[in-house]
């Protein structure tokens, strides 16, 4: 057998090149099952903040929850939506009380959207819910497991 001195025997270079596309295609695999049961409990989670709330919208008030108070142009910048969509989007969410429209600081014409007090209070028990769920969830996993998943997240979060 031929011998590379950087990598052992060259049959081996050709087994690594298989191995590294099997578990490329096993994470592909498994992030397409995660993302689509992230979507199923967004959904969940949606209507458990309100009845109407779809989770697109649900995902806007988590950003201006993050964020603080935004702009609508603000909205439609950091999502990459049109803004008629981020208008429909913001419209919705205030009629349902979860956010509300406030004067903008910097400029009196304009205003920025921030969350209620009732969208702060029902994200706030969400929230609440599903950290209770998650470390229930957890909870047989070591510490060093929990810390290897939130390091390969973050790698994985900063690529994407």
């Amino acid at each position: 057998m031929i011998e590379d001195e950087a990598r052992g025997p060259i049959g081996g270079v050709r087994e690594e090149g298989v191995d590294r596309r099997t578990a490329a295609e096993s994470v592909e695999r498994e992030l397409v099952m995660m993302f689509r049961r992230a979507r199923n409990l967004s959904t969940a989670v949606a209507a458990h903040v309100h009845p109407d709330l779809d989770p697109a919208s649900y995902s806007l008030l988590l950003m201006v929850d993050d964020a603080g108070p935004l702009r609508g142009m603000d909205v439609a910048d950091r999502t990459g939506l049109d803004k008629s969509t981020v208008s429909r989007q913001i419209a919705t969410l205030v009629d349902l009380d979860l956010l509300e429209r406030v004067p903008d600081p910097d400029d009196g014409r304009a205003r920025r959207i921030q969350l209620s007090d009732l969208g702060r209070e029902r994200l706030a028990q969400v929230r609440e819910e599903r950290r209770k769920h998650l470390h229930g969830q957890f909870a047989s996993w070591t510490t060093q497991d929990l810390k290897e998943l939130a390091r390969l997240l973050s790698k994985l979060n900063a690529m994407m």
